[in-house]
């Protein structure tokens, strides 16, 4: 059965799609941007825009009841590879050594809103 996770500490959807679903233990989390959930506003700069994304992930996963231990699987999005030294050191101080996820990481054209970034992931409840 699938459940619907949705937090105020996070953007809300802009579209037709949710936060994140559970489904069988499996926690989807949809792409998250740098959008500040206080203000609705979105931050700027690479640094600021990784922060915002990985603390908008994790209120969703501690809405699940889980936390970055869990995360199976990252997809990041980027809009300049000229980023990614500085998105991975913040991305990885979220993260405990020794149970980093599978990851992918790309540059793309454009993301929503005109952001720098954009991470969704996968979790499991163990």
């Amino acid at each position: 059965m699938k459940k619907i996770i949705s937090t105020t500490n996070a953007p809300a959807a802009i579209g037709p799609y949710s936060q994140a679903n559970m489904a069988n233990g499996v926690l989807y989390i949809s792409g998250q941007i740098p959008v500040d959930p206080a203000t609705g506003k979105l931050v700027e700069g690479i640094k600021n825009e990784t922060h915002q994304v990985m603390k908008n992930l994790d209120a969703v996963l501690k809405e699940a009841g889980l936390s970055f231990k869990n995360v199976v699987k990252a997809s990041i999005f980027l809009k300049s590879m000229d980023d990614f030294a500085v998105m991975n050191d913040i991305y990885a101080s979220y993260l405990e050594e020794g149970s980093y996820p599978a990851r992918e990481t790309v540059q793309v054209s454009c993301l929503p809103k005109n952001v720098n970034v954009e991470i969704s992931m996968i979790a499991h409840q163990d």
